[in-house]
């Protein structure tokens, strides 16, 4: 598969146009021109980099890649190690963040809705450039803040942050993946009594106490781990490629 169509297609499927995002999404470092080998993770870090080289990869495609807006410019210290090991070993990276969050079939948020058996019956959130980032799920029987906070961390391997909501039941659920706290507002102008993400802010936990939602805080990689197996296995049964995803741990 040659490099160029792979990138295309994925732009393409993921409607990288329609996203005013914080860093460049596609592909970042070009490597060889023919993919055969694809391996992928949530973040481009060197583990997983090194992983990919053992893996005798020739792209890796990964949820957060490089070039955030409003970092640090200079190719020093710890950029200068991973992008020296991708050039090294003319090895490419592709990385989809907003795009791949907010995808209705293989994005982060619907994939964890498959995780966690949830139906997603409405979406919202979005603004011009930023299509809708919070899902809604109104559960066909009403599930206890308690329960849903033990299938979070039997399903994700992952303790979840909780903090009850005013009524122990939960009739409308909200959610965004990774470090979408800042939607929990979102969430309660949608009527939503619960709100799921990956992160907490120290202010986020005052907002869902004074307003009464239950809060869930379940990981930001531990939330973001499916979108890119999904990406990954839908271009390898389109392409023909072998595609082995590589699960880099993060606590957080």
């Amino acid at each position: 598969m040659q490099l160029n169509e792979l990138v295309a297609y994925t732009d393409r499927l993921l409607g990288v146009a329609n996203f005013n995002d914080y860093c460049p999404n596609g592909l970042q470092v070009q490597g060889r021109p023919e993919v055969t080998t694809l391996v992928g993770g949530v973040t481009a870090c060197q583990s997983l980099l090194d992983a990919a080289i053992a893996q005798q990869a020739d792209a890796v495609l990964v949820h957060h890649g490089y070039f955030w807006k409003g970092e640090n410019p200079c190719i020093t210290g710890m950029k200068r190690r991973r992008l020296a090991t991708l050039l090294r070993h003319d090895l490419s990276l592709l990385a989809y963040h907003l795009p791949l969050d907010a995808h209705p079939e293989l994005g982060n948020n619907v994939q964890l809705a498959r995780v966690l058996d949830l139906t997603v019956t409405g979406i919202t959130g979005g603004h011009g450039r930023s299509p809708g980032l919070v899902m809604l799920s109104e559960p066909t029987v009403p599930l206890r803040g308690e329960e849903f906070a033990a299938r979070l961390a039997a399903r994700l391997d992952r303790e979840p942050l909780y903090i009850a909501g005013g009524d122990p039941a939960i009739h409308r659920l909200a959610w965004c993946t990774g470090g979408g706290q800042s939607f929990i507002e979102t969430a309660l102008d949608a009527g939503a009594d619960a709100f799921l993400t990956g992160e907490a802010s120290e202010q986020t936990v005052h907002f869902a106490r004074e307003n009464g939602l239950h809060f869930f805080a379940a990981g930001h990689h531990a939330t973001e781990r499916y979108g890119v197996q999904a990406l990954g296995a839908h271009l390898a049964e389109r392409f023909g490629l072998r595609f082995i995803f590589i699960d880099i741990d993060n606590p957080v």
